[in-house]
């Protein structure tokens, strides 16, 4: 068996409550990375995946578990590793030379031979002759070519990428894609594994020897697998069309167990999964689930999420929150990466305003716990108004500080549209609906008059 050279063991990441609880942001987790690798991590946002990497790298320590550089605790060795950002985050005021000179310097390297490096790297990436440019005079593929000269020029022995082609063009994310493989098979650059985390499922299955999807709250694996396709890949061939379902479908079912992998060679999986008491609300506006549904309808009540995606121009992290909005409320279902309207959803995007409001309000009680609970408890308050604090130390109970203030933000907004409740946001208090307090003066002048 290889040696890993990268090893987390049960490794967690949470942040401890002055009420004694936790909030848990990695559940225990095990994972290697190992030499001749490219290993793809995705995730919704907010599952972790970002602070699972800094584990791994040694920017920020496990809150237990251990991690592991070739068998030796990683907080108690030197380890080589280089990580390439989203943002391009080069030195504005130095050369593309100076800016990829600059980790050398830092490390101690004399003057000539950092030289001599940098030059062979940015030759390597295909900036041969750019040395002296500044960044201001790049275009944008170039500017994350120095990105990665800047972090190979050091040798890693795993380099590690966080979104690096998210703030790319189409066009050019794909040309880095097409050079990074070329670079990784050639074995051109020196490092032995790569790893990264990406939102995009088509770059995770065209590039990576092995796939893991992260589940949240608290960040889990849910299925860790090998592709085993062949380099190139074709994204028209049904094996890579089924794989890219199978993560589709794992990621817009959270709450599902994960389906059976496609059988492609080599493809193993070990799937997981947790379901948390409080929903996970998918933070999307009413107008944007209607403006689902009405194009749903459009393609004959169902398309594939990817394709749709696609034809939308939108990146999956944009479309997904909309589509397990929609999925919550019980207008769509979604079933081997195809998103298909259902008749409440028909009936909601073919509803007028106040017709919509209506069937929100009915979907949102019926399948929304923390809604329910906020209508309860502003119409059993004899003054009709419950502090937003409240349900926020119910939630920060099992969501991280930043993720239940969205969570109360999307829940006002959900309730607001819907006429649930309304939000005193000077006080920070729910209020009981003009709506629902002209039905209960209604109901009671009712019996009155039956009386």
């Amino acid at each position: 068996m290889t040696e890993a050279i990268i090893r987390a063991e049960r490794v967690e990441k949470y942040y401890a409550q002055p009420s004694e609880n936790r909030i848990q942001v990695i559940a225990p987790t095990d994972l290697s990375i190992v030499p001749g690798e490219i290993v793809a991590l995705l995730g919704p946002s907010g599952s972790g995946k970002s602070t699972l990497l800094r584990m791994l790298t040694g920017l920020s320590a496990p809150s237990a578990g251990k991690v592991f550089w070739h068998e030796r605790e990683i907080a108690s060795t030197e380890v080589n590793v280089s990580i390439v950002f989203q943002s391009f985050a080069l030195f504005p005021w130095l050369t593309v030379e100076e800016n990829v000179e600059a980790v050398l310097k830092a490390r101690g390297m004399e003057p000539a031979e950092r030289r001599k490096r940098a030059l062979k790297m940015l030759d390597t990436v295909g900036l041969d002759g750019f040395q002296a440019a500044y960044p201001k005079e790049l275009s944008g593929g170039m500017r994350q070519r120095v990105g990665f000269a800047r972090a190979l020029v050091v040798e890693p022995e795993v380099l590690f990428m966080d979104e690096p082609f998210s703030a790319l063009d189409v066009l050019t994310a794909e040309n880095l894609r097409s050079e990074l493989l070329e670079l990784w098979q050639n074995k051109t650059i020196p490092t032995k594994a790569i790893f990264l985390v990406t939102h995009n499922i088509e770059e995770a299955v065209l590039l990576a020897d092995r796939i893991i999807v992260l589940g949240r709250n608290p960040g889990k694996v849910r299925t860790d697998f090998k592709v085993g396709l062949q380099h190139p890949r074709d994204r028209k061939a049904t094996a890579f069309t089924q794989l890219v379902d199978y993560v589709y479908k794992v990621l817009t079912q959270p709450d599902a167990k994960p389906p059976e992998l496609p059988q492609t060679p080599g493809a193993t999986a070990s799937p997981e999964r947790k379901r948390p008491h409080y929903q996970m609300l998918p933070h999307a506006r009413p107008g944007g689930i209607a403006g689902l549904l009405e194009i749903l309808i459009d393609h004959q009540g169902k398309d594939d999420i990817y394709r749709l995606a696609d034809d939308l121009a939108f990146e999956i992290d944009d479309l997904l929150p909309i589509v397990d909005a929609a999925s919550l409320l019980g207008f769509l279902t979604v079933n081997e990466g195809d998103a298909e309207i259902t008749r409440s959803g028909t009936d909601f995007a073919n509803s007028e305003i106040l017709g919509q409001k209506q069937l929100f309000r009915k979907a949102a009680l019926e399948h929304v716990l923390l809604l329910r609970q906020i209508v309860r408890a502003v119409e059993t308050k004899s003054d009709g108004s419950v502090s937003e604090e409240f349900f926020h130390d119910i939630l920060d109970e099992q969501f991280t500080e930043e993720e239940t203030v969205r969570q109360l933000e999307t829940a006002v907004s959900w309730g607001r549209y819907a006429e649930l409740f309304d939000f005193d946001a000077a006080r920070r208090r729910f209020l009981q609906s003009e709506r629902l307090h002209h039905e209960l003066e209604n109901e009671e002048v009712s019996l009155e008059s039956d009386e």
